[in-house]
């Protein structure tokens, strides 16, 4: 089993008045195919710092990260964005989707984006919306589902180019623990049909302990919690 996502010696660091606040410091982190990583800590201690930076959406001051066997920090903010559209899918707490399209016209419009044809990325949205269980619901315009709903098109719309890497921060903090559980069963089944390696920011210490792995930012590095 190869990572698919890795993290060597990252810092990260901001200006503050006249001095600096150190974030990130030699942070060290990798994931494997298939496997999920509960990313938990308190807020203000840089989770959504290392999903960005994770997710090529910010630049580390040190360190280097990897997608697969690429090395990121040396290239081109158009490469970087090119791996974003193909190998990083991101979910978060909101989902997003753009209102006046469908459920099935959000999931198509990454792969269209791509270069994908229509029919193509149609019967991919489609099969992968009947995966996650929301088969009858594809003409259904977002302000027309539930939360549930919604954050399981999200979570459809990001991997519809296939990724290497999921990334997600809250995704179900909007969510009562019901269809947070079942928001949450989807992502793992997708992850473990597809080998995703997925690394999910939560305060849901439930859902947490369902991962295969538990990880916690400590003085600016990545510990591992079991």
């Amino acid at each position: 089993m190869a990572a698919a996502l890795r993290l060597q010696g990252i810092d990260r660091r901001y200006v503050q008045g006249e001095g600096t606040l150190d974030i990130l410091r030699g942070a060290d982190f990798e994931v494997m195919e298939g496997q999920s990583v509960a990313l938990v800590a308190p807020s203000g201690t840089g989770k959504s710092t290392l999903l960005h930076i994770a997710g090529l959406l910010e630049h580390q001051d040190a360190g280097e990260v990897y997608i697969g066997d690429q090395p990121t920090a040396g290239l081109a903010d158009a490469e970087r964005t090119r791996i974003r559209r193909t190998d990083i899918g991101f979910v978060y707490q909101f989902h997003h989707l753009l209102p006046e399209f469908s459920a099935l016209e959000n999931v198509m419009m990454p792969q269209m984006i791509r270069g994908l044809a229509k029919r193509e990325a149609a019967a991919r949205a489609k099969e992968l919306l009947s995966y996650l269980g929301l088969g009858k619901r594809l003409e259904h315009r977002p302000g027309e589902l539930s939360g549930g709903e919604q954050q399981r098109v999200a979570i459809a719309r990001a991997v519809a180019n296939a990724p290497r890497v999921l990334l997600a921060d809250e995704p179900t903090g909007n969510l009562d623990p019901h269809t947070a559980d079942h928001v949450f069963r989807a992502l793992q089944q997708l992850v473990e049909a597809t080998g995703l390696a997925a690394v999910i920011a939560t305060h849901n210490l439930d859902l947490a302990a369902r991962m295969h792995r538990r990880v916690t930012l400590q003085d600016g590095g990545v510990v591992e919690l079991d």
